[in-house]
């Protein structure tokens, strides 16, 4: 079974394609599906009242794909230790297919490990592992298991393929659904809680801290919160910059808690780091939303690193129209403000040194035409790189086609220039 990854010191779903929950009262929890505009694409239901498996998908509005009968634990209501034959209610997580031969009349040919206990779980002291949703080889009957998800095997071995890692599965004891779509203020706000909390640890900002519930962090981390924020605020010091992008946020909730997943692209000047996350937030005493607890899963590398760079390409382009705006205009005081004062520029290693050139050439020869085509973002140790088709004429007749390569650095909300060449071609 696969243990998700605790990272305890890593520098950085909201159900909501349309997913409302609603809890309830009575022998368990219950809750109520519906359209959400921070829902999950996919996400599994299990209806323990009614002993019904459900796959939902979000195709506007919600739609089950699939529905089948399965078999829960043999004693009712919530699972609390060890052995006690329940199955759990709350939200988990596909973890993997589990792998190797299974006793076919107990387990059918597949089953698929679930996360249980959780975050929020092991708070409660809540105890056990091996929670599964598998086939079974013999005759389905109801309230069989002990503590797992059952359905028949040939159900089951109808979803292998369907269900990847990191597909949400809600349990309750009564589940209901609705084709109606539905916007709850809580997942809204936690999914806009995610992004400001990204936008704080960019930042280094001390309010980077508040997001979580401190004791209840430290217990689902196994680290003091003091420990925590030192590390933290260590990087923050020796750190020229952080970049933490969020995509791909879905919010969903639970009996007590709400759980947020979000993919992100970590980087600073030595590190690059891509991870799926999971956060636990709980009522706080002031009545705040906090975390109280985080989970990381894979995510493709690649495809996130398209995306952070996508989600520069608007910021860049927009400071490389006032460069060469400034550059144009010959105004050499707003064109020296995209240069570090470290930058280099063919023979000049300087900003003053560039500073210099420009201002004696710019007297008998300004800039008639600039363009930029063609442009390509890549990471770079120090930012950025951004590479470009130049073509240039100026007040004299002279003309010149070429690449052009800037390296950028982070500087605030925009970037600087570090160093600039250009070659013929």
């Amino acid at each position: 079974m696969k243990t998700l990854r605790t990272l305890l010191f890593l520098t950085g779903l909201a159900l909501s394609p349309v997913l409302a929950f609603a809890a309830g009262s009575g022998s368990g929890w219950e809750t109520r599906v519906a359209t959400q505009p921070t829902g999950p694409e996919l996400f599994l239901g299990i209806d323990k009242q009614s002993q019904t498996f459900y796959m939902f998908g979000k195709k506007s509005p919600l739609e089950v794909l699939r529905r089948f009968s399965c078999t829960t634990g043999q004693d009712m209501g919530d699972k609390t230790r060890e052995g006690d034959k329940k199955t759990p209610e709350g939200v988990y997580f596909v973890e993997e297919k589990v792998p190797g031969t299974l006793d076919y009349s107990l387990y059918g040919n597949y089953a698929f490990s679930l996360n249980f206990p959780n975050p929020v779980d092991r708070l409660k002291g809540k105890t056990g592992h091996g929670i599964w949703i598998h086939g079974r080889g013999k005759q389905l009957v109801s309230r069989d298991t002990r503590g797992c998800v059952a359905l028949t095997a040939e159900d089951i071995k109808s979803l292998d393929g369907r269900i990847p890692s990191g597909t949400p599965v809600i349990i309750a004891h009564k589940l209901t659904w609705s084709h109606d779509a539905a916007s709850d203020p809580t997942a809204l706000l936690l999914a806009e809680r995610v992004h400001h909390w990204a936008d704080d640890w960019q930042n280094k900002r001390d309010s980077f801290f508040d997001y979580f519930q401190r004791d209840k962090f430290a217990q689902t981390e196994g680290v003091s919160f003091s420990a925590f924020k030192n590390h933290k605020l260590g990087i923050f010091s020796r750190q020229p910059w952080i970049h933490v992008m969020v995509d791909n946020v879905r919010v969903i909730q639970g009996p007590d808690y709400w759980v947020t997943t979000f993919d992100q692209f970590y980087r600073t000047q030595s590190i690059i780091s891509t991870v799926g996350k999971r956060f636990y937030w709980q009522k706080d005493h002031d009545g705040a939303w906090r975390i109280v607890g985080e989970e990381y899963t894979d995510v493709p590398a690649a495809k996130l690193e398209t995306r952070y760079l996508g989600s520069l390409r608007p910021g860049v382009e927009k400071m490389l129209k006032d460069w060469l705006e400034a550059w144009l205009s010959a105004d050499i005081d707003k064109y020296m403000t995209f240069y570090d004062a470290e930058s280099a520029s063919g023979a000049q290693h300087s900003a003053e040194a560039i500073r210099e050139y420009k201002t004696a050439l710019w007297t008998t020869k300004t800039p008639s035409r600039i363009a930029a085509d063609r442009v390509e973002l890549a990471l770079h140790q120090k930012g950025l790189k951004v590479s470009f088709v130049q073509t240039f004429e100026d007040s004299t007749g002279y003309s010149d086609k070429g690449l052009k390569t800037l390296i950028l650095a982070p500087k605030g909300d925009g970037w600087i220039i570090e160093s600039e060449t250009w070659s013929k071609g």
